[in-house]
């Protein structure tokens, strides 16, 4: 990482800050507020827990098929890119258990976190908004989410009585892919009883490629990539009555996902959840406390990873119970914050259909935590600490049972130091007990065509991390910059050792040996983000860069390490008319860990969108026209396990139309 080619960058940003006195005679920019943190504070009050939002307009702009896909653009974000159907999100290049995905602020309790080829269980079409969120409220949710957490906002379960009905449908046709997609989203009231329905349709075939499917080899696959088409449906209702006093509601919801693994094998996977949700708010619920919320959640997960003759090879279940209640006091000697319990209770399993070693073992985990996050201001600086104290156990029913003892906290303060800029500093300790798999795997897993081998004596991870922010958070031009230094003891992660061995783990040629091992690291690196008008009217721009690297303590890279890039985009808006234009720059990345063999090149990704709103009656329709790749450039992902025969698509327009009534 190069940290003066960032301290550039942020003289640069202080030179030109002095531009935003110009301030806007607009009509005032409304807030959008984050639901996932405990004091409901706006984006831009989030230096202490450094957050995105993403809604609205440039929500429906970046939505794609799969969530990291709609993310991959966002400061610090990239994306797994496993195919089309399968691409989780990664922060500052921290993947897998340690970026937690939810759902309205439970956990989507899928698997997605085991390995990229599985799906988040989660869909942004339908979402009302996307939060991305890290520091000390992220420890309301989680120890072991020292990436950050994602959390997907659909509102299922409403909290407001809407006074005539209103939602959005919208249909969509994508070039690259002959992609179709449909949905919709609607909420009304029948007196103090509000209700939810929302669905989505989408189908996409294999998508084309600009080049050879295996870099600089044009013996390989050509035109379109094999196995990169996916097929979900989703959808969901919820009920709630709203009352002075609060809400108490439910909602149900499915999913079914079909999507291909474009590796050289052409395996597909079969996606199935249930999820049922009770949400419960209750307004001042006794003397010296603001609200008492309580949820529950029960998700039925399942996957079956099909062979090319589309027969089950291994089978992923999970059922998970999760109960949390949080409870936000009045101002106490200065002190607001929330304290709760949160419980889980999960059967997981990776079991062989064929008859032959199981990938993972049926597994019994339980997780009970107390947490507590508070705030208070110290004369001109704001003071945010967080903590949380949890307890681990899993049981294996062939295996060594094992538990954990976990303490994670974060203590972070903001400084103002003059009209409308700020300073801010956290640091945090956060444990993490081992996955199910990392402990226990023992078994072949077809789609990523490894040999997985789990250690049941791993100890606890513990991660050490301090953050910089400096940041001008008012006027037409802001901008912020974050420095980062991440040091984790014990990390987790899987080596392919180079042996090649069959379905029983004997020597052979079909599948690659993945060992989970444990060493100690680093990560560390740089954001700079400017943005000029950046949701006013008239013309608006952002430029920004991000860069990060991990490393082991005994020398080499981490595997799967985001490239450094830089972006720039413009964009006009006036009354109905709505256009952008975005590039974004990444560098070679070369940083490979000792097992890893090719480096993914650099690229450029020039993407637009224009969109114009009409009125038919009191509804309003929105005719939209996006390009994803205008260059039709070769991009590789370095995040990805299937850089080296899996690229990005090729030059992708996607037109459609959105009714909003």
């Amino acid at each position: 990482m190069n940290f003066q080619r960032t301290l550039l960058a942020s003289a640069i940003l202080s030179v030109i800050a002095p531009l935003s006195h110009a301030e806007s005679a607009d009509e005032p920019i409304a807030k959008v507020v984050v639901t996932a943190s405990p004091f409901k504070n706006t984006e831009g009050d989030q230096i202490l827990t450094p957050a995105k939002i993403l809604s609205g307009d440039e929500l429906r702009d970046k939505v794609g098929s799969s969530l990291g896909e709609t993310l991959s653009q966002e400061l610090g974000v990239s994306a797994s890119a496993f195919g089309a159907g399968a691409s989780r999100p990664i922060i500052r290049g921290l993947e897998g258990a340690r970026v937690k995905m939810l759902e309205n602020g439970m956990a989507v309790s899928d698997v997605s976190g085991l390995s990229n080829d599985h799906a988040v269980a989660a869909e942004g079409a339908i979402a009302q908004q996307i939060e991305i969120l890290r520091g000390p409220a992220a420890l309301l949710y989680g120890s072991g989410a020292i990436g950050g957490l994602v959390n997907v906002v659909n509102e299922r379960i409403p909290t407001a009585l809407e006074p005539k009905p209103i939602g959005q449908v919208e249909a969509r046709y994508s070039s690259v892919d002959k992609g179709r997609g449909a949905s919709g989203t609607a909420d009304a009231a029948f007196g103090h009883i509000a209700v939810h329905v929302d669905a989505n349709v989408r189908d996409t075939d294999d998508y084309k490629i600009p080049d050879n499917r295996v870099l600089g080899d044009p013996a390989s696959a050509s035109g379109r990539l094999p196995h990169s088409d996916t097929r979900q449906r989703s959808g969901g209702f919820g009920g709630a009555l709203i009352e002075d006093w609060g809400h108490f509601g439910a909602s149900v919801s499915t999913l079914k996902n079909l999507y291909g693994i474009p590796s050289d094998e052409g395996s597909k996977i079969d996606q199935k959840q249930t999820r049922y949700d009770i949400d419960n708010l209750i307004n001042t619920p006794f003397a010296g406390f603001e609200t008492f919320k309580f949820k529950l959640g029960y998700t039925d997960y399942e996957h079956a990873e099909l062979g090319a003759d589309n027969a089950p090879e291994v089978l992923f279940k999970n059922r998970s119970l999760e109960s949390r209640w949080e409870l936000t006091h009045k101002p106490l000697a200065g002190w607001h914050g929330t304290f709760g319990m949160q419980t889980e209770n999960t059967h997981f399993s990776a079991l062989s259909a064929e008859g032959g070693p199981d990938t993972v073992p049926v597994t019994h985990s339980t997780s009970t935590a107390g947490f507590l996050v508070e705030e208070t201001d110290i004369g001109v600086v704001r003071v945010n600490a967080g903590a949380r104290l949890e307890s681990v156990k899993r049981e294996p029913v062939t295996g060594q049972d094992r538990s954990f003892h976990l303490g994670s906290y974060s203590l972070g303060g903001q400084w103002p130091f003059m009209p409308g800029y700020a300073f801010g500093v956290t640091a945090s300790v956060a444990q993490r007990a081992p996955a199910t798999e990392e402990l226990y795997s023992s078994g072949p897993h077809d789609a990523t065509v490894t040999f997985d081998v789990g250690n049941p004596d791993f100890k606890k991870e513990t991660s050490r991390n301090i953050e910089l922010t400096l940041q001008k958070n008012s006027g037409l031009v802001q901008w912020k910059l974050n420095l980062f230094q991440n040091n984790v003891k014990d990390f987790i992660y899987g080596h392919i050792t180079g042996n090649l061995v069959d379905e029983e783990g004997n020597p052979g040629d079909e599948l690659r040996q993945r060992i989970f091992e444990q060493a100690d690291a680093k990560l560390h690196g740089a954001e700079a983000e400017l943005t000029f008008n950046h949701t006013g009217q008239g013309w608006s721009g952002r430029v920004f860069g991000d860069t990060s690297r991990g490393s082991l303590d005994s020398g080499g890279n981490l595997p799967l390490q985001p490239a450094t890039r830089f972006g720039a985009s413009v964009g006009y808006r006036q009354g109905e008319l709505r256009a952008g234009l975005s590039l974004i720059h990444a560098l070679e990345q070369d940083r490979l860990a000792s097992f890893e063999n090719t480096s993914t090149p650099s690229y450029n990704q020039l993407n637009a969108n224009l969109a114009f709103t009409t009125h038919a009656g009191e509804t309003d329709l929105t005719w939209f026209l996006i390009a994803k790749n205008l260059l039709n450039e070769d991009i590789r992902a370095s995040t990805s396990v299937l850089k080296d025969i899996s690229p990005l698509p090729g030059r992708n327009l996607v037109f459609g139309v959105r009714a909003k009534f």
